[in-house]
């Protein structure tokens, strides 16, 4: 017997959630417990197989499959039809829309030569990369999976450590020609630095660590300063300057002789957590590419 039917009560909590935009206010209208509210969308959760809500402190987001459970279930007269489509969609092979972010270098280095892969094992999956040197917030720009540097202050978010940021100098062979190779942190002051900055602070002073474990902080005057760490890069690239940056996002610029290292005598002090992120309620597709980076990181730790 088909007992799909059951589920109208709670389709009707899970619309009313979705319109006042908090558990609070939709029990409020119901004249329910928030309580009760809750039970009868993890009911709805356990009945569909997926989350339907992104929960934080702050505010409710749906996830896809809630956004289609409740634009095909807008029209009671076709609920039942609907709910078994989306049970489809969700109960076999993954698939939908995935959202990762990461900063710019970060993801071009290490997401971006992933994806070929991922899409050979979930071709279902439609995958949606953001690349901003800006820190997003992934409930308010519904990103799914994202790569974290430095601490998480946000207790929602699930994390897993998957390497650490490190710093080191860098410029070309041709600004190395023209202007000469610092022999000492102080020499910086009479070369052209670029630095990376935006709205919220300007990264000039660099800190450099000797071999006896001695720091001094520099403070360099940028002769260029931008938000976009690729163009920092490229810039450096170019002739244009001295650049502080991860060791690994510049291999390849390395490696085809575009950088040479300097400073290499002093060390950058200061480690960065990477961590791997990821809201608490997450879909099938989500999951699995989840699952998908994880797994290439713990066999292949390149971070």
């Amino acid at each position: 017997m088909d007992d799909s039917y059951l589920n109208l009560p709670l389709l009707h909590v899970f619309h009313r959630v979705a319109e006042c935009g908090s558990f609070q206010a939709a029990a409020n209208t119901l004249n329910l417990p928030r309580s009760s509210v809750s039970k009868k969308i993890r009911q709805l959760e356990t009945f569909v197989g997926q989350p339907l809500l992104h929960r934080s402190t702050r505010q409710l987001h749906l996830t896809d499959v809630g956004r289609n459970l409740l634009h095909g279930t807008g029209d009671l007269r076709a609920v039942l039809s609907n709910l078994h489509g989306i049970l489809d969609e969700t109960q076999g092979v993954p698939k939908g829309r995935v959202k990762m972010s990461a900063s710019i270098l970060m993801g071009q280095c290490f997401l971006v030569p992933l994806l070929k892969k991922l899409r050979q094992v979930y071709p279902e999956i439609l995958i949606e990369l953001s690349l901003d040197d800006r820190t997003v917030d992934l409930l308010d720009e519904k990103i799914d999976i994202a790569i974290r540097i430095g601490q998480l202050p946000d207790s929602s978010l699930i994390a897993r450590k998957i390497g650490e940021k490190r710093w080191g100098w860098f410029a070309s062979a041709r600004y190395l020609s023209d202007r000469g190779a610092p022999a000492t942190p102080q020499e910086l002051e009479q070369h052209d630095c670029l630095v990376f900055g935006n709205a919220g602070s300007t990264f000039n002073f660099w800190p450099f660590q000797d071999a006896s474990g001695q720091t001094e902080t520099i403070e360099v005057t940028p002769v260029i300063q931008t938000d976009n760490s690729r163009a920092l890069v490229d810039m450096a690239c170019d002739g244009l300057g001295i650049v502080m940056v991860d060791p690994w996002f510049v291999q390849k610029e390395c490696s085809a002789g575009l950088l040479t290292p300097v400073l290499t005598e002093w060390r950058h002090p200061d480690r960065s957590p990477i961590h791997l992120v990821c809201v608490g309620e997450r879909t099938r597709a989500s999951e699995a590419v989840w699952q998908f980076l994880l797994a290439h990181w713990a066999q292949s730790p390149s971070i």
